[in-house]
Parts: structure tokens; sequence; C-alpha cells
């Protein structure tokens, strides 16, 4: 119950940033960045209707094309948090309005605004879920085409910034095509760094003391590995420990305090997947 809380607490909060990525630098500068939001954008230039409204209309048709051709594959998660952005979207662009990046320099609009959507969106993708958009257009491609998810969803965000560019003029649309090249490179970091952790590996005489503090005051589970030293000849304990990033210096700084003379190999992990960490679906 707890880790569902998390999951749908941590996805409001990346729900909240992307909307204001979008309502504070992007939407108000017509930078369509891919996705429902870009495609909104795009038609707001044509339609007279706000991009919250217009965000509405694109998911609610995207999702209902997705249930006939492919399924209930994006799950309960994904279409909350799609439309929970949606709605913070048109909440902020015509509700309570935040306040807008008022300069014209497109490339601080580009910075400011893709740094914060970006960072949001890696938080609800390590929800396992997804906001989306030209998500769903990229799901169908691949399930009746074969087109890889990664292709198939740069390909549908470029067009639409290709669009922005004719809805617009070419400077909105080169600088669209930059966002979304940027988007995705500063959301596979954010998802890599939030996913990653290190393992650490103990070699000490004092495995008993060590085990305790990571067992109970911790709260991580570790393996115990017999081995020898190979130039003393000595029965030696190894302690295998995963742990989060942030776990890494309370425990160092307990093991000097414990014993001085451990040794002490730490590596970092792009995943780690098991109880504790990450689900198997969140991985694969």
């Amino acid at each position: 119950m707890k880790i569902k809380i998390k999951e749908y607490a941590l996805g409001i909060i990346g729900s909240l940033l992307i909307a204001v990525g979008l309502d504070a630098f992007l939407i108000p500068h017509n930078i369509a960045a891919g996705g429902a939001s870009g495609m909104a954008v795009v038609l707001h230039h044509y339609i007279n209707l706000p991009v919250g409204i217009l965000m509405y209309i694109i998911n609610a048709i995207l999702f209902i094309i997705s249930f006939i051709l492919i399924g209930k594959e994006f799950g309960a998660k994904s279409i909350i948090f799609t439309f929970t952005v949606t709605f913070f979207v048109d909440f902020f662009n015509r509700i309570v309005p935040i306040p807008v990046y008022p300069g014209n320099d497109l490339f601080l609009s580009v910075f400011f605004g893709i740094s914060i959507s970006a960072l949001g969106m890696g938080i609800v993708f390590t929800q396992n879920a997804s906001t989306g958009g030209t998500d769903i257009i990229a799901r169908i491609l691949n399930k009746f085409t074969g087109l890889k998810m990664g292709i198939g969803l740069m390909g549908c965000d470029l067009l639409i910034a290709t669009a922005a560019g004719q809805a617009y003029s070419l400077n909105i649309g080169l600088y669209s095509m930059v966002s979304v090249i940027v988007n995705g490179i500063v959301v596979d970091y954010v998802i890599k760094e939030l996913n990653s952790g290190i393992v650490m590996t103990i070699i000490s005489d004092k495995k008993e003391e060590i085990s305790k503090f990571i067992l109970h005051e911790l709260e991580r589970g570790a393996t115990l590995l017999p081995a020898q030293g190979l130039y003393t000849g000595k029965e030696k304990n190894i302690i295998y420990v995963a742990l989060s990033k942030r776990e890494k210096n309370p425990v160092i700084q307990s093991i000097r305090h414990i014993d001085p003379r451990a040794f002490i190999v730490i590596t970092e992990a792009n995943n780690i997947v098991g109880y504790g960490f990450n689900d198997f679906k969140n991985v694969l």
C-alpha cells in the first residue's frame, strides 16, 4: 500500500513539473516539443480553443484508438497521469495562470521548459507509466509495422515540430525540433539517475557489526560470501550489498567507525531489480 501511494504521489509531482515547464516556458512561445502538448500547440494555431482543452480531446481520441487497436496495454496509471498532466496544463493556463517567462529569448524558453518538463516525464516514467500522446501512436506503429518504439516516438515528435514550423515560423519549427531531441536526452538521463544505485563489496574481519548495521539500522538485505586472502592465505568475509546512492555515505561512515581497516569496492549499477528497489515490470 505504501509503495502504491509513493508511486502515485511521485507521478502527480512529475505531472505537475511537466505542466509548469509547458505553461511557463514552451506553450506561450508556441514551442511544440512533441507529445499531445505539441499537437495541441499546433492545432491551437488553427482552432480557437485553449491548449489544455485540445490536449483533453487529443488524448481521449488516442486512448480510444489504442483500446480498439492494441487493447488495454497502457494500464490505469498511464491513463491517470496522462489526464493529470492535461488537467494541470489546463488549470495553469486558464483557471489559475502561473507566471510566464516574459522574454523573447527562445533559447531560454527551450532550456528551462525542457529541463523542467523532462524531469517530470522522467519521474512519471520511473513509476511504470506514460503521459500518453505520441507514446500511443508509437505503440500502434510498433504493433502493426514492427517499428521500434524509440524511432516511432522520435519520428512522430519531429513531425509535430515540423508542423509547428509550418503553422508559426521556421524559427519556431527549428526550436521545436531542438526541444524534441533535447527532451529525449534529458528524460533518458533522469530515468537512468532515478533508477541507478550502487553495489558495495566489503571485506572486513568485523562482519557481525557491519552486518548488524546493514540489516537493522539501514534495513537492507546483504549476502555474506566466504573467501580467502591470496597474499595472507587467511579466511576472509565478503559482504555484498546493493544500495541506493544516498545510502553510500552513511554506510562508509559507519564502516569506518566499526573497522577502519575494511576494504570496500563500490560499483555503480544502472538498474537494481528486486525487493526494495525496482520491480521487474519497471525494467522489462
